[in-house]
């Protein structure tokens, strides 16, 4: 019996160490499990102040994130809100929504080179008040929306090359002041409204070349703005012209001014009056005549150049010219009378004193003359 006893008291014993074991062990398990709940909350606190998106590479010193050549199709929508240059480059975006980047309004380098960009919405760059650069080269794009620029007055580099841009509307320029690089090379523009050019006072730098640049007399406003652009101190690259014939392959700069004639203005058509006249009762159809005459005098404008107008540079190079020309010649002349002075007086000299030796003795001879003469 109490061999029965002890066995039960020792058995006993046993359940309660190995319950007291489980009951550790559990506790151990729930406060790993606490630490491993806590952990990957700071890491998304973490995770939701630095704003680091997963494939993009982020460098909080610099303020600088890197997300190019990742594969994206979209702008992250978790980049870290104290970013200031983004470089999105060689990526597959196709298109900027409004307001793509209203996640860092500080941002000052924006790179979006060599992506698939065909449209950007108007506001597209809306909040960017301190960006200052630019790079859209690659891409593309057709045209610019003329408010597409409006909320970045910073805005010191713009790159659009190697896109298939083939206007540039006037009133885009209406918020570059600042503006001091502008780079559309290798793109279709025909033309170049001299309106645009003259909204950024401060562009020291162009890139213009590898374009369709027709060079009528549309494009004279722009050979006399480059002209004046150049002798102020900026810099250039090129405008080779690809039309019409005449000019193709020329420099636009070293096209001569007298060959440009002022593009003739339009001139009233007594058919389009009718036209006009009979729009409230119906279409008017024009004759074929009419429309040849059309084309005539488009080509007409297209082949007339604008007159020469005055050019302070030449005028100035035209007066040192003149005056150097003529400061040379008055200094001919000057040397070519000290020469014949000179040589008559020598001449002078050496004809003229044989002759006089002779007349002495008559001189002698005619005095003794005089005395002998009975007084």
């Amino acid at each position: 019996m109490p061999a029965v006893v002890c066995l039960e008291h020792w058995a006993g014993q046993d359940s309660e160490a190995m319950l007291g074991s489980l009951g550790r062990r559990r506790a151990a398990w729930a406060r790993r499990a606490g630490d491993l709940l806590l952990l990957s909350s700071v890491v998304f606190l973490l995770r939701a102040v630095c704003g680091c998106p997963e494939k993009c590479h982020c460098h909080p010193a610099s303020g600088s994130v890197d997300c190019g050549q990742r594969g994206l199709a979209e702008i992250p929508p978790d980049l870290p809100p104290q970013t200031r240059t983004l470089h999105l480059q060689n990526n597959r975006i196709h298109q900027l929504p409004a307001s793509a980047f209203r996640s860092v309004p500080q941002l000052t380098t924006l790179n979006l080179g060599n992506n698939s960009l065909s449209t950007l919405a108007p506001g597209a760059f809306h909040g960017l008040q301190h960006l200052q650069v630019l790079n859209l080269t690659q891409n593309s794009l057709h045209s610019l929306e003329s408010r597409l620029f409006r909320s970045l007055p910073h805005l010191r580099e713009l790159d659009v090359s190697a896109n298939n841009i083939s206007h540039l509307a006037t009133s885009l320029g209406e918020r570059w002041e600042s503006l001091t690089v502008l780079a559309v090379q290798r793109n279709q523009l025909q033309r170049l409204d001299r309106a645009l050019l003259e909204s950024m006072p401060s562009v020291k730098l162009l890139f213009l070349k590898d374009n369709l640049w027709d060079c009528s007399c549309h494009l004279a406003g722009l050979k006399l703005w480059l002209e004046r652009f150049i002798y102020k101190g900026g810099v250039m690259d090129s405008v080779i012209c690809v039309s019409p014939d005449t000019w193709k392959g020329k420099d636009l700069l070293k096209i001569p001014h007298e060959l440009y004639q002022p593009c003739p203005s339009p001139s009233p058509d007594p058919e389009s009056s009718q036209v006009q006249l009979g729009s409230a009762h119906g279409a008017v159809p024009r004759s074929p005549e009419s429309h040849h005459a059309g084309e005539q005098d488009h080509s007409e404008c297209e082949l007339k150049p604008k007159p020469r107008p005055a050019n302070l540079r030449h005028a100035l190079v035209t007066v040192i010219i003149g005056g150097v020309a003529c400061g040379i010649l008055c200094l001919m002349m000057l040397v070519a009378t000290i020469y014949g002075c000179t040589y008559a007086a020598i001449t002078a000299r050496y004809r003229g004193a044989p002759l006089a030796q002779p007349n002495e003795p008559e001189k002698t001879e005619g005095k003794e003359l005089l005395d002998s003469a009975p007084a």
